[in-house]
């Protein structure tokens, strides 16, 4: 059947009558890439259904939760036996305090964990309880990288890597982004300066110890224990955003893989099952601080609600029963990654290729990418070709050359191989591209 989206063009004109350009996240607008959003019918396993009657092998996977891919079997199961059982008491649950467990014998640095319903929450109460533990104000953040969409942390960089920041959004307050400092991951030098000017008023740095939301960066060797360290000798805080790498990268999340121990951590996507979920824990000292237990305020009427403790549970549970689980998923990373690599130098092209774990990601650049100003150094029109070109063969990629993208164990050897042979038909429409605009 050939490739077309005509029911969804016509969906997302419905849509945008009634939601703000048509989507409730904005990249799923397509708006980096250009072009029709496919409208989603149905997930199985690797593969996306659309209303048009396409298929496609998904790389997205709902932005990293689906490791098991989608409607797992046994995950499925567990959730429509907790429907019948309703879906929400707002009232404690044995569920809760099973995810939690769990949670905390995967990352032994979370001795108390608070659920919450997503990222932006998780990372917004941490920070709160960052403030109150240590009496400070101010908070230090990465350019680039990610950490929901509340006020402290919608900033970008001011005229210099250590000035203070300003909104990134209308609607920020000056007076709240002036508390947010924002300096280049990778860089120690420049974190270093921000320390020794503000280091006194630092109530916490949060970093994602592996960024994925300006494409896959890498940290460089010791740079996140250099990190770790410069936040202890100064008494502030240190807030890994595992959001994304939690449960991804390895069991324990990217602090099991690089052997550091933040003060704080916030997890959510992998720990839901694909359902909507967040939590944020670290030393018990700072977490008793937490309402009701202390004075630090922080609640939601869904938090920790039946339907995503179980899909979390039964997610985890399936994970830790696969022997070797990381070493295979990640062994298939490797393996597509190296063969769409194949295929790009087949056309000359020396693009950065970044892979930890289960996530990966393509930079269509020749030059090292080890932070976000050397992110945006990428060819986003060949990127957007290339990924069009994926697209119209049944291979479905995050919208934006600044998104990672993800394996599941539902990936098989043939899913790969299909894969591979795409790309090297994209790439040649990315060359055909090149010769046209003389590259």
């Amino acid at each position: 059947m050939a490739f077309k989206l005509d029911k969804s063009a016509m969906a997302f004109a419905e849509a945008k009558r009634y939601i703000p350009g048509g989507v409730n996240s904005p990249v799923r607008s397509f708006r980096g890439v250009g072009g029709t959003p496919p409208f989603i019918a149905k997930a199985l396993g690797s593969r996306l259904y659309d209303i048009d009657g396409n298929e496609y092998i998904d790389y997205v996977g709902s932005w990293g939760p689906m490791i098991l891919g989608h409607a797992h079997p046994e995950v499925t199961g567990e959730l429509a036996e907790a429907i019948n059982k309703g879906t929400s008491y707002g009232a404690p649950t044995l569920l809760e305090t099973e995810l939690a467990r769990l949670v905390t014998e995967a990352f032994p640095s979370m001795e108390l964990v608070r659920m919450v319903n997503s990222g932006t929450e998780a990372t917004m109460s941490a920070l709160r309880l960052a403030r109150a533990y240590t009496k400070r104000n101010k908070i230090v953040k990465f350019a680039g990288c990610y950490h929901g969409h509340h006020d402290s942390l919608l900033v970008k960089a001011g005229s210099g890597a250590t000035t203070l920041g300003v909104p990134d959004s209308p609607g920020v307050p000056d007076s709240i982004a002036g508390h947010t400092i924002t300096v280049e991951y990778n860089d120690i030098n420049a974190l270093a300066a921000v320390f020794e000017r503000y280091g006194e008023d630092i109530a916490a740095v949060i970093i994602e110890p592996v960024p994925g939301n300006m494409g896959l960066i890498l940290p460089q060797p010791e740079y996140l224990a250099k990190v770790s360290s410069l936040t202890e000798s100064y008494g502030t805080l240190l807030i890994f955003d595992e959001v994304m790498s939690g449960f991804r990268v390895a069991y324990g999340g990217a602090q099991e893989l690089y052997g550091i121990t933040p003060d704080l951590t916030c997890l959510g996507k992998v720990i839901g099952g694909g359902l909507p979920v967040g939590a944020y824990g670290g030393a018990k000292d700072i977490m008793e601080l937490v309402a009701p237990a202390g004075p630090v305020y922080q609640a939601g009427t869904l938090s920790g609600n039946p339907l995503a403790m179980t899909a979390g549970i039964a997610t985890l549970r399936l994970i830790s029963e696969v022997p070797d689980f990381y070493e295979k998923i990640g062994a298939k990373t490797a393996a597509l990654c190296a063969g769409i690599q194949a295929q790009a130098q087949a056309f000359g092209f020396s693009f950065q290729f970044h892979q930890v774990g289960s996530m990966f990601c393509t930079f269509f650049t020749d030059q090292p990418v080890y932070d976000y100003i050397s992110a945006k150094r990428s060819d986003v029109a060949a990127f957007n070709i290339f990924f069009h070109a994926m697209l119209e063969q049944g291979v479905y990629l995050g919208p934006s050359q600044f998104e990672a993208a993800f394996m599941s164990d539902a990936h098989t050897g043939a899913d790969i191989d299909a894969t591979i042979a795409a790309s090297g038909k994209a790439f040649a429409k990315v060359a055909e591209f090149y010769r046209k605009n003389k590259h």
